[in-house]
């Protein structure tokens, strides 16, 4: 029987969206702009850097070919929009653009956002986070509708 495999993270994004929308803390509307969001940074390509896995390595490329030295045109644009994006709830550097990369980019919990990373490298209480969190979606749900 085949069994589909997530690791943790995607796991603990995916229930986060789903347990607030149960809650009634966030719409249905709002959890799709937060899936959308996390789905075009994933297309973004990026992601902090993980390990290399060698089982896929090309033993005769020693080096990136020369016409794909860049992203290609989709990366780009997934980029834009996911700039944009943050751009719309304050800047990489507000609060809800750092619980934007984080928790839905980078798939952190919302907990370890909270305690980790923060805001401007202050701790935030995890209610504030979730608030955070809430009022990203929402300029995330207005800016998708325009």
């Amino acid at each position: 029987m085949f069994r589909e495999e997530r690791c943790p993270a995607e796991l603990r994004s995916v229930d986060t969206l789903q347990i607030m929308e149960r809650r009634g803390t966030i719409t249905s509307a709002m959890r799709q702009a937060g899936e959308d969001f996390r789905t075009r940074f994933a297309v973004a390509q990026l992601d902090p850097l993980r390990a290399l896995d060698t089982a896929h390595l090309r033993i005769a490329e020693l080096g990136p070919r020369p016409d794909q030295t860049a992203p290609g045109p989709r990366i780009e644009a997934a980029r834009a929009t996911v700039w944009r994006a943050i751009q719309v709830v304050g800047g990489i550097a507000s609060p809800a653009g750092s619980c934007l990369w984080h928790v839905l980019g980078w798939q952190q919990s919302l907990k370890e956002w909270a305690i980790e990373q923060g805001w401007s490298g202050r701790r935030v209480s995890p209610e504030a986070a979730s608030g955070i969190l809430i009022a990203a979606l929402g300029a995330l749900e207005t800016h998708h509708t325009r």
